[in-house]
């Protein structure tokens, strides 16, 4: 097991993780958030959302300039340099003009398409952060309203495009192929690289697969999707199944990791 001793970086998901899917406030997890911070261990947010909604966070949360994993891992700043997964090629205007032309063909709605109060509508955000949410680098968000069928069809044409689909808690993401948290999470450690670093994730969906299948131990927080989070990892001591959802399953799962008798 993993202890506060050692160099520790704990990376973990927002919506339905550290902040509660419903209220996005995090009291359960103030404790530990003081405990980090006091110890100096660095937390690495690595979410679906953008960047101009992470970085007020991490204000808020006492961890501004810290490195982090915006977009589904299409997106990753560090240093003050914010970085397009993989090859900094794909711009959100360019997505968005080719998501644009499968609208001829498929019947779905980006945020590009929506206004700030659907947005806030849809998500729960205020209108402020709906806008925040809409300031996009690198993925869009995407509501799907045609058949199943369909949308196997789509797929196949993104993947042609060189793009590919991630499920989020609420949404579908279209991203550029290759891209995603787990490649994020590994791109970030190999610019940061630091002997005998322990890496701890902690997430709830879907998304949040390639994140816990690239760290050392991963927290998996009972969450509301209907798709499981199924993890290709076979190292199950190193992973840990929470019974409490949002912040109070994420300290439950530090709790896990950290407090155990050595």
């Amino acid at each position: 097991m993993p202890d506060l001793q050692q160099p520790l970086m704990i990376i973990t998901d927002l919506d339905g993780s550290l902040l509660d899917h419903h209220s996005y406030r995090w009291d359960a997890a103030t404790e530990w958030l003081t405990t980090l911070k006091q110890r100096a261990i660095p937390l690495v947010i690595c979410s679906s959302k953008t960047a101009a909604e992470i970085i007020p966070l991490q204000k808020r949360l006492g961890i501004a300039g810290a490195p982090f994993i915006a977009e589904n891992g299409a997106v990753v700043e560090r240093d003050g340099q914010r970085t397009r997964l993989p090859d900094n090629t794909l711009t959100y205007d360019a997505l968005c003009t080719r998501l644009a032309e499968l609208q001829t063909t498929y019947r779905f709605t980006g945020f590009h398409d929506f206004t700030e109060q659907e947005v806030s509508s849809m998500t729960g955000l205020t209108e402020s952060e709906a806008a925040l949410a809409r300031q996009r680098d690198a993925s869009e968000v995407v509501v799907w309203r045609d058949s199943d069928e369909a949308f196997d069809r789509f797929r196949e044409a993104l993947s042609a495009d060189g793009l590919m689909l991630a499920q989020g808690g609420r949404f579908w993401h279209v991203m550029p192929a290759g891209s995603g948290k787990g490649e994020a999470v590994r791109w970030l450690l190999a610019q940061q690289p630091v002997e005998g670093r322990i890496t701890i994730g902690l997430g709830d969906g879907p998304n949040d697969a390639p994140m816990l299948d690239a760290v050392d131990y991963a927290v998996v927080i009972k969450g509301y999707s209907k798709t499981p989070v199924t993890l290709s990892r076979t190292d199950q001591q190193q992973v840990y199944h929470t019974a409490h959802y949002g912040p109070e399953g994420w300290r439950e799962g530090l709790d896990y990791f950290l407090t155990q008798p050595q």
